[in-house]
């Protein structure tokens, strides 16, 4: 008689092992000879050497598929305890990673397939263009794969706090509380990707950080893929100390979108100058996405049509009110 403690690391345990331990019963009943106890994220299995051997690979096999889908099927648990499991073999070409629904994350257009391309052979990206495009996002999916396929130790996300209107000062809490509506988005993103308790996990020890751009002065960020999001609300010098940042194994992505300048002077926006100076440097790419990128609802596409139809036309009717003159 021999006893195996498993740790069940940083695992949904309602999604491993079932509303109310269902899972686990139908692994139980698999292995009727041993007595198996569940006690918070450590499984615990006593009995014969043979039988504590077999429950540990199957654990194993559960363990690699939840890992790699994010979810634990009734399927695959009947296969893994029938013996009729296949260890995942890729997610196929198209696909960057599977979301915590099992869903796979791929690119959804055109040019995020060259956004996808240009990441693996340069270690700058800029990627512009309109809202509902998909950069931020699959930004961070590049991000969240690299990590998960042990590329990067790191993940580190920033955005300039600019006010689109509203004014920070005014709102409650301490400057944590008054950044963080500045990075939903960004937390939005991680949890389409990341199972909740893995997320808490890399976000205490650092694994991922995500902070306003002005804390990046002063550092050299090593090991990691960095994202700088909203770039058209930096000043030059802001762009500038960010891209100096870059250390060893280090991979930047940039996005942005120059029709939603929130900067007093548009024009001294820190993307649009970078997307100039640095337009010719080996080892940097820059996509540029338009309004058949949108990948949000349809109504998004026809909304930015028209805005882009109504600018057209007050520039028309200034130029015409100019040349009377």
């Amino acid at each position: 008689m021999i006893e195996k403690l498993i740790y069940l690391e940083s695992v949904d345990l309602v999604e491993f092992l079932g509303v109310n331990n269902s899972k686990l019963e139908t692994i139980k009943n698999r292995f009727p000879k041993l007595r198996i106890v569940a006690r918070g994220n450590w499984l615990k299995a006593n009995g014969d050497a043979a039988e504590v051997a077999d429950f540990e690979e199957k654990i194993n096999q559960l363990l690699e598929s939840y890992n790699t889908y994010n979810v634990l099927s009734d399927k695959v648990l009947m296969e893994v305890l029938t013996g009729g499991y296949r260890s995942p073999e890729g997610k196929g070409d198209d696909c960057i990673l599977f979301g915590v629904s099992g869903r796979p994350i791929k690119a959804r257009s055109e040019n995020q397939a060259k956004m996808v391309k240009a990441f693996e052979k340069n270690d700058l990206v800029f990627a512009s263009g309109p809202a509902g495009s998909g950069k931020t996002y699959l930004a961070i999916a590049l991000a969240v794969a690299a990590l998960k396929n042990r590329s990067v130790r790191r993940i580190i996300l920033s955005r300039p706090a600019v006010e689109a209107g509203e004014k920070l000062g005014f709102l409650p809490g301490d400057m944590k509380e008054k950044i963080d509506p500045y990075l939903q988005p960004l937390y939005d993103a991680l949890q389409d990707m990341i199972p909740a308790l893995k997320l808490k996990e890399f976000m205490e020890n650092g694994t991922i950080q995500i902070a306003p751009l002005a804390f990046m002065r002063g550092r050299t960020l090593n090991d990691a893929v960095v994202i700088l999001d909203e770039a058209q609300n930096t000043t030059h010098a802001q762009m500038k100390m960010f891209l100096t940042r870059m250390g060893g194994y280090t991979k930047f992505i940039v996005t942005g979108d120059i029709s939603q300048i929130d900067l007093p002077n548009p024009g001294q926006s820190g993307l649009l100058q970078a997307l100039k100076i640095l337009k010719k440097v080996k080892g940097i790419a820059q996509i540029e996405y338009g309004v058949k990128d949108i990948v949000r609802h349809q109504l998004v596409q026809d909304i930015v049509n028209a805005y882009d139809a109504d600018q057209i036309e007050k520039r028309k009717h200034i130029k015409e009110k100019n040349d009377r003159q």
